[in-house]
């Protein structure tokens, strides 16, 4: 398979079956070299429903087709817009033909802004174990630091690991160590950093400093193959 990352949460990949998206924010994501209007996915996972993070689901879930798969309050939400979704919830797992999804827990908030700035509440936040093709990425989502995170790295073997290390809004670099850790993913991915200059972090230093697995402070846009 083909992973890539496209600024703040933004992952893509590519099987050789599927297209999957995860937290497709690409309109008023600076760093995101996507477009929203022409990129393809059969299938856009969710962590959560803030706005940075659902980005442009809707947009891109009705003009592929797409499958959306998300917490269960966020994709009842979007189901009422017109998506096809498919609702999960923290600890439950499920089958699909493009591979095996699970949610985790995540220590973070989540709800939508609507342009009237009323909020929607989308229900718990979550982070992604995506197994496909008999690789297992974890996307940890917007997340703190929290010890149930060693839990998951012994349950799982897991290749890949995406960890926010923006701080501020979730860890920071000094945690996310922490997290790499404990998560003991083979490679480790740096995300949610440097979309707004609250986040702004030294990707490459701490990709360095990663001891568990090999740290890959990957640049918008790069691909590598798993």
């Amino acid at each position: 398979m083909k992973i890539s990352y496209h600024g703040h949460s933004v992952v893509k990949v590519v099987t050789e079956t599927h297209t999957i998206l995860i937290d497709p924010f690409i309109n008023g994501n600076k760093l995101c070299d996507l477009d929203a209007n022409t990129v393809a996915a059969d299938v856009i996972l969710l962590t959560h429903g803030h706005n940075d993070h659902v980005g442009d689901t809707v947009e891109i879930a009705k003009r592929n087709d797409a499958l959306v798969v998300a917490p269960n309050e966020l994709a009842v939400y979007l189901g009422l817009k017109g998506v096809k979704t498919h609702p999960m919830n923290l600890g439950g797992a499920y089958d699909f033909d493009f591979g095996r999804v699970k949610f985790t827990h995540a220590f973070h908030g989540s709800s939508y802004q609507e342009e009237d700035n009323t909020f929607v509440y989308t229900g718990m936040p979550s982070g992604i174990l995506l197994t496909v093709e008999g690789k297992t990425l974890y996307h940890l989502g917007d997340t703190a630091l929290f010890t149930d995170l060693k839990m998951y790295g012994e349950l799982n073997d897991i290749d890949v690991a995406f960890i926010p290390i923006g701080d501020n809004f979730t860890m920071g670099p000094e945690d996310a160590l922490i997290a790499a850790d404990w998560v003991n993913a083979k490679i480790v991915v740096p995300v949610h950093y440097n979309t707004f200059p609250v986040i702004e972090q030294d990707a490459e230093a701490f990709a360095k400093k990663v001891k568990t697995g090999k740290g890959m402070a990957l640049k918008v846009g790069e691909v590598f193959e798993l």
